[in-house]
């Protein structure tokens, strides 16, 4: 079957389907999923679907990582999330995730430049989180905590994830409620270094800005 057949199948638009049916690699993926305006939640919180993102043209972490699912899906891969829990104060990250013989890599929309694409040479989660823990910050302040286990989409009806309208909440609610595993041991969750100056003032470089209420691409 086709990509565009698959994606006609799960109940897309053939405009949506034929939209998404050319990135084929990892590399593709990430470019593609770059290439969205960033999702200011102007509306409030939002979990869009794959349709949704296409209808709005522009997606946050969780919804970039349901497009990069989606796309490894079609062209024959698992489609799996990892959720990255933050400390308190602080907001989850969720990535798209995929292998390379016994390597995972990782696909990932932020809007800044440090939480994005991950090459396939981990050979574990804890060693894929752990690439982003130094940057993971509130202001100067290191908070990734924790990361889940695979969360395999097939698990799921496809509509709730690839044609639902309005906010994905059955997925947003089983990856938050998946096993968790912490990376910071507790003496130390007080002990971490803050970001020195430079650190900070290059975590502010900003792929989109906010401009009259709308998402404005500074970046390629």
């Amino acid at each position: 079957m086709s990509r565009i057949a698959c994606g006609l199948k799960l109940g897309l638009s053939k405009a949506a389907a034929t939209r998404l049916s050319k990135p084929r690699t990892p590399e593709g993926i990430q470019d593609f999923v770059n290439s969205l305006p960033w999702n200011f939640e102007f509306g409030g919180w939002s979990a869009l679907s794959v349709a949704g993102v296409l209808e709005h043209n522009h997606a946050h972490c969780i919804e970039g990582a349901l497009i990069a699912a989606y796309l490894f899906w079609i062209n024959g891969q698992s489609p799996l999330l990892m959720d990255m829990g933050a400390a308190k104060g602080d907001d989850d990250h969720v990535v798209a995730l995929f292998r390379r013989g016994r390597y995972w890599g990782a696909i990932s929309k932020s809007n800044t430049p440090f939480l994005r694409y991950r090459d396939p040479i981990y050979r574990s989660l804890r060693e894929l989180t752990l690439s982003y823990f130094p940057h993971y910050i509130k202001h100067r302040r290191k908070t990734l905590r924790t990361y889940s286990v695979p969360f395999d989409l097939r698990r799921h009806d496809s509509n709730l994830w690839v044609t639902r309208a309005g906010f994905c909440q059955e997925i947003v609610t089983g990856l938050t409620a998946s096993r968790h595993y912490a990376i910071v041991p507790p003496d130390m969750k007080t002990r971490l270094r803050p970001l020195d100056g430079i650190e900070a003032q290059a975590s502010l470089l900003k792929q989109c800005v906010s401009v009259r209420g709308k998402s404005i691409l500074q970046w390629p």
